[in-house]
């Protein structure tokens, strides 16, 4: 069991807010307050900078953070490996996922796999593919699911399904009335893109690249963080987009977008990525063939 001391530092280091950290640790905010104080005091320097009623880290505050966050993950993983020396399946599972996976798969998948093994407590870490990367290689993630084989070195990937990807715009947008559309056509109408690290915009960049077609000379009319906002600017008719086919089920059922084939296809591989040099427990193995299983199950 880590340090309760360095488990309320670290809620209040990813919060930046002292309430939001108590009630994170079920806590009162004096009770976090006096633990931080303790924790500074013990270390003779300030861990936060206090100003206009907010916090920020200072530089002894970010080296303590970075300690933390692995300390952290091999308590964690001590609690794993002795349970499973005692044959149960329980403790954390740290999972991530870039955003399509996070708020289309993922919740089935976790779902699932909880009705199946009650005693295992899924954390779920939701950012774009290259956030997810990094947080998989800093070890504090068990693992990841991203859209694009890990770039980093020590961190193994694995195809996990494929992911077929469309467009998507307004059913009275100019391109709605078409079967399919190829890049070059694309290149003429508004483009309403995923943000940079996006695995979605690393993937639609190196196939309008493939197709000749520079990426920095579409139209691109705006740059946006999640599918959820992406489908509700398209929805108004501003420009299309490109997204997984799996994002967009219920807005065609209802008849709010339109889904038009790329031509040529453009499919995708999502991975599954975790550190080569890391013990794996048999809860994340297990996890790991469970999510392969029922991301093919999905996607087929």
């Amino acid at each position: 069991m880590a340090d309760r001391r360095l488990q309320i530092f670290h809620a209040v280091a990813k919060h930046l807010s002292f309430t939001r950290a108590a009630d994170a640790m079920f806590m009162t905010q004096p009770a976090v307050t006096f633990q931080i104080k303790q924790l500074e005091e013990q270390y003779g320097t300030r861990l936060f900078e206090r100003r206009h009623g907010s916090i920020s880290l200072t530089p002894a505050g970010e080296l303590v953070l970075s300690y933390a966050e692995r300390i952290l993950a091999l308590s964690d993983e001590m609690d794993t490996r002795l349970a499973e020396m005692t044959g149960e399946m329980r403790g954390p599972l740290l999972v991530g996922a870039s955003t399509t996976i996070a708020e289309f798969m993922l919740p089935r998948v976790l779902g699932e796999f909880n009705a199946l093994y009650p005693q295992v407590r899924a954390r779920l870490t939701v950012a774009n593919s290259e956030s997810i990367e990094g947080r998989v290689a800093e070890h504090t993630l068990d693992v990841g699911l991203i859209e694009a084989p890990a770039k980093l070195s020590g961190l193994r990937s694995v195809s996990c399904c494929a992911d077929v990807l469309v467009v998507i715009c307004a059913p009275d947008y100019p391109l709605a009335t078409m079967e399919a559309v190829t890049p070059a056509v694309l290149a003429d109408y508004e483009f309403i893109s995923r943000e940079p690290g996006s695995g979605t915009r690393e993937i639609t960049d190196a196939y309008f690249r493939a197709h000749k077609i520079d990426p920095q000379q579409l139209k691109t009319q705006m740059e946006l963080g999640s599918p959820e906002a992406l489908k509700g600017v398209v929805a108004t008719g501003l420009g299309f987009a490109i997204v997984s086919r799996a994002v967009v089920d219920k807005e065609l059922r209802l008849g709010q977008l339109v889904a038009i084939a790329l031509q040529p296809p453009l499919q995708r591989s999502l991975y599954l990525i975790q550190p080569e040099d890391r013990f794996q427990s048999r809860l994340a193995a297990t996890f790991i063939d469970f999510a392969r299983s029922k991301l093919k199950e999905m996607a087929a």
